[in-house]
Parts: C-alpha cells; sequence; structure tokens
C-alpha cells in the first residue's frame, strides 16, 4: 500500500514533540488504534494520539498488545502496532513478535526506553531492547533523534513489507519522545513504500501453466499468503480455469465456499500423495507437510512464495517461483487458458469419492450424544452456530486441531490462529483487535482449556471496551496434544505427568470479571447456550466439558510423537 506523505498530516503548529511525531506518522500510514499498556516512557504518544484520533485499547499484558496488533494487520491488511514501555513492557512482546515472525505478519512494536542522556547508568527499566529483537523482526533500531522519528518509522515499515513479510521493532527513548522540535526541522519520508506487485518471471510461469495443463492429477494447496497478497479472487480464477482441486490451510481457509465444487478438506493426505503436479502457493515446507515429505515423491512440484529463500526448502521444486501470491496467480490464468472439465473429472470424483467416506466415517462422532461431549460434536455445533459475518478464532491444542476439518468460515479472512509457531494466548488479543478493527462482525474464541489460561484475563479488556466476544472453551482438564505423545512413548501410568488441569469453571471466570457464562455437559445444551452467549450482547463464555480421551488424527500423526 502506498502511504501519504507524513508531513500531509500535520498542522501548522511551530513545534511538535516526538509522541505526536510517532502518532502522525502512524495515522500517515493509516492505522486507527494502537495496543497498549501504559508506562511512564510512552505517554507522550498517548498524547499524540488522541490529538489524531488514533484509538488507543490499552491492554492487561504486553504480549496481548502486539498478539492483537498481529491480527489487526490480518484483517485489515494495514500493520498493526503495539506500544509498550521500556524494559519489562518490551520482553513481555517477545513470544507474540516471535509468533508474528513466524507467521509473516507486518507489524510495528514501539518500545520505551530510558532517556539517552541516561544510557547505560542503570536508569529504570533500562535494557538492551534491540538486541533482543534483532532476530525476531525484520528489523530492529533505536531512534536517537526526534526529528527523525517519521523518517525511521517509514523505513521501519518499509523493511516490514519487503520480501517475506513480518514484524519490526523500534525503541523511542523517553528523552526523544518528551523532546519538541521546530516544524521545519522534521524529515518528512515522503511516499516511502511502493503499492506495486511483484509478478514472477514470466518464462516460469509459461513453463509451471503446462505441466498445470498436461497433468492428470494436478493438487492445489493454498496458504496464507493467498489472503495476506489479497488473492482470493484470483485463486479463484485461476482453479476454475484449470479445473484443479484446492485444499486450504492457514489464513487461506474461507477463500472459496465451502460448499465449492473444487474445495476439499478432508481428502488432503491422499490428494498430496497420489497427485502427478503439485502447486503449493504462500505456505512452507514446513512440519505441517512433514518438510516435504508429504508431497508424493514422484510428483513435479511448482512453488509459488513472496520469499526467495522459501523455494525449495527441505524439498526440490519443478519450478520456483517468487512473487506476490495474487499477481501471480493472474499471470497463471492468463497461461494456462481454458482447462476443459471432463480432463479432470475422473481425478475429482476420486477425491470427491475419498472426502466422502471421511466425512461418513467421522459422522457418528459430529452427531455423538455422548457424555463426555466429543470434541467433534462441539465442533459441529461451532460450525453450525457461525454466521455470515462470524471471524473465528482457534486458540488451542488438540481440541482446535480436531475442528479443521468441521469448521469452515464463511466469508475470506474470517479464519485466525496463531501460525507456525503455534503460540497458546491468542484468542482474547485476536478477538478485541477483531471488534475494534470490524466492530460489524462477529468475533468467536474457540479456546482450549489450557490455552484461555494464557490471555483469558483480556476479558477484562474487552468489557472495558465494551466488545461482545464469544468464546468457547472445549475442556477436557488437559493439555492433551502433549499428554496423547507422553502415554504414546511412556505408557498409561507415566502418561499423564504434569499435563493435566483441572475442570476450571472458566465460565464462572468471566462472569466473576463481569462478563456472560454458562458451563454445558450434554450436547444438546452446547447449541441454545451459544445463542444465549450471542444475545448476551457482551463479552461471554460457553465452558463446554469434552472428552479427554479424544485426540485428532493431527495430534496422532504428528511426527515428534514417531
Amino acid at each position: 500500500m502506498a502511504t501519504v506523505s507524513a508531513k500531509e498530516t500535520w498542522s501548522a503548529t511551530k513545534t511538535v514533540s516526538g509522541g505526536h511525531l510517532v502518532a502522525r506518522a502512524l495515522k500517515a500510514e493509516g492505522i486507527g488504534a494502537i495496543f497498549t499498556l501504559c508506562g511512564g516512557h510512552i505517554i507522550d504518544i498517548y498524547d499524540g494520539c488522541t490529538d489524531e484520533g488514533i484509538k488507543i485499547i490499552d491492554v492487561r499484558h504486553e504480549q496481548a498488545a502486539a498478539h492483537a496488533a498481529d491480527a489487526w494487520t490480518r484483517l485489515t491488511g494495514v500493520p498493526g502496532c503495539a506500544v509498550v514501555t521500556a524494559g519489562p513492557g518490551t520482553t513481555d512482546t517477545v513470544t507474540a513478535v516471535a509468533n508474528a515472525w513466524r507467521a509473516q505478519t507486518p507489524m510495528l512494536v514501539i518500545g520505551g526506553q530510558g532517556a539517552l542522556k541516561q544510557a547505560y547508568m542503570g536508569s529504570l527499566q533500562e535494557l538492551d531492547h534491540v538486541a533482543i529483537m534483532k532476530p525476531i523482526t525484520k528489523f530492529a533500531a533505536t531512534v536517537y533523534h526526534t526529528e527523525r522519528i517519521p523518517e525511521k518509522m517509514g523505513m521501519a515499515f518499509r523493511h516490514a513489507y519487503n520480501g517475506r513479510p513480518g514484524p519490526v521493532f523500534l525503541e523511542i527513548p523517553r528523552d526523544i519522545l518528551d523532546a519538541t522540535v521546530d516544524e521545519s526541522a522534521v524529515v518528512d519520508p515522503g511516499k516511502y513504500r511502493s503499492s506495486g506487485k511483484a509478478q514472477a518471471d514470466a518464462q516460469l510461469v509459461e513453463e509451471a501453466a503446462r505441466l498445470l495443463s498436461d497433468a492428470e492429477r494436478p493438487v492445489v494447496l493454498a496458504g496464507s499468503q493467498v489472503w495476506h497478497c489479497r488473492g482470493v479472487q484470483e485463486l479463484q480464477d485461476f482453479i476454475a480455469a484449470g479445473s484443479l482441486p484446492v485444499f486450504l490451510n492457514g489464513a487461506a481457509r474461507g477463500a472459496l465456499p465451502h460448499t465449492h465444487p473444487l474445495l476439499f478438506v478432508r481428502a488432503r493426505r491422499e490428494a498430496l500423495a497420489r497427485g502427478d503436479v503439485i502447486l503449493v502457493i504462500g505456505t512452507p515446507f514446513d512440519f505441517r507437510l512433514a518438510y516435504g515429505k508429504r508431497l508424493a515423491p514422484d510428483a513435479k512440484i511448482i512453488q509459488i512464495d513472496l520469499d526467495y529463500t522459501a523455494i525449495g526448502q527441505n524439498r526440490g521444486v519443478e519450478v520456483g517461483l517468487t512473487g506476490d501470491a495474487a499477481a501471480v496467480l493472474s499471470q497463471f490464468t492468463a497461461a494456462l487458458g481454458k482447462v476443459a472439465g471432463e480432463r479432470r473429472k475422473p481425478w475429482l470424483d476420486h477425491l470427491r469419492t475419498v472426502e466422502q467416506k471421511a466425512l461418513e466415517k467421522d459422522l457418528p462422532f459430529l452427531n455423538s450424544d455422548a457424555t463426555p461431549i466429543h470434541p467433534l460434536r462441539l465442533a459441529k455445533e461451532i460450525n453450525d452456530f457461525l454466521a455470515g459475518d462470524t471471524i473465528f478464532i482457534g486458540d488451542g491444542g488438540d481440541v482446535v486441531t480436531i475442528c479443521a476439518s468441521v469448521i469452515h468460515p464463511r466469508q475470506p479472512g474470517q479464519w485466525l490462529d496463531p501460525g507456525p509457531l503455534g503460540t497458546l494466548g491468542v484468542g482474547m488479543p485476536f478477538a478485541i483487535a477483531a471488534k475494534v478493527a470490524l466492530p460489524k462482525k462477529e468475533a468467536l474464541v474457540y479456546f482450549g482449556d489450557g490455552a484461555f489460561g494464557f490471555n483469558g484475563f483480556e476479558y477484562d479488556t474487552a468489557l472495558r471496551f465494551k466488545l461482545p466476544v464469544i468464546g468457547v472453551v472445549g475442556n477436557n482438564a488437559a493439555w492433551n496434544q502433549i499428554r496423547y505423545g507422553q502415554i504414546s512413548k511412556y505408557g498409561e501410568a507415566r502418561g499423564d505427568t504434569a499435563n493435566l488441569l483441572l475442570p476450571t469453571r472458566y465460565d464462572e471466570v468471566v462472569k466473576a470479571l463481569g462478563g456472560w457464562g454458562e458451563h454445558v455437559t450434554h450436547p444438546k445444551d452446547i447449541r441454545p447456550a451459544l445463542e444465549r452467549a450471542r444475545a448476551s450482547g457482551t463479552a461471554a463464555c460457553v465452558n463446554v466439558m469434552v472428552d479427554p480421551n479424544v485426540y485428532s488424527s493431527g495430534t496422532m500423526n504428528q511426527t515428534m510423537y514417531k
């Protein structure tokens, strides 16, 4: 996105403080809210944001502020921003920044610091934040001059969007933020980012298109970059032109309606194992693809990614293309032309048969009336409950993994999960960002009970800002994803070591904070409780007791347990 000049938003006042320059630069970037936890080092930024009309959402833990900034970027396409104080304020964001790093989310964290004139004297909360942040950001630096704040912020955003996107960090010392400078001395970064989308090499596109056109058993696996590059329509046009079966993962979920004839969910393992040409778009060959081993050994692999270094990592490719997913898919559609659907019919029919058989295998559990409640039954009830505008947020281990083939977001951009770092605790921060950024949409978080414990107190934030978030806890009183591995490796006698929790009434916790809560132990009561949560108009929690002895296939197939 091209941004306006920061100076275009400036007033005609003679002098301006560092905090106000920060706020003006945020406004120039299109940022409508910051997520923060107060600290003495950063308060001038609050003053500036108040003048610029930027919302200030103060949370209960700095990790939540950075998670919320991550979600803001994913949902809006505008970079999110967390503003935190020095020392523990900044270190508290490290896990969330690392999560954004692995999820390829461009966002900005601004950290406070003691005054420059007190550097290395042991000022309050003094720490080398830049050194801590460098390994998990695209850019990390200190701002040494007040008049250069807009320039340094433009530089940070440019790095955030360069190639493989990711988070950036700026440390701004207290005296740099508090100082005032003459407006004429301020360095205007101008329009500092390109709005263009990088296309792939045209010759390589032609080569890849020929492979797909000639394939008997083609497969498309579309990952998060399809959504991050806003390539939903381009993906739909491309698979329609090629009559190509597609599987979605990560943020790409919802890019096609779940009834789309070319969308498949449960047949993924079969498709990847038997495909002769496999196109992977915007998702790495990491643990989720068994480092490329889930792709048929004799298949010709085509890979599209924003990051040149991701091409061919862990698994060689026939054709590797670096570029923006939306731009490259448009190139593919033009190069591919129209492939007759009859040619693909035997392969599509086979995959649909595999899909149907897998669904039939799950049906008894999806409709189970057993107690404790089967996690698939809870997933089905949640899926049936989702509205057209519901943003679904998965925050948990096994109970969330088991729902991936069942819960279908109704529109693009309405599925949020941590990403490949697998960080628990994203649920409430993501939901808060969703309701601030897109207040007309509904936000529903599906927690594991373990995950709830990380940032569950952000219900306090949701209640203070009157954000009606719906939370559902799949409560099995255990860290079940790990518990499965321990039982399989060490047997029942030692399988429950350090992985059991209490069957806590999380609904009562939320009620104590002032929200709405309900406890569910029977399948028939799930949907009515969800409806009452929606009708409550406030932050709500439905605590559902699920069977602790049921595990997802994803957990049972994890390579770490083999």
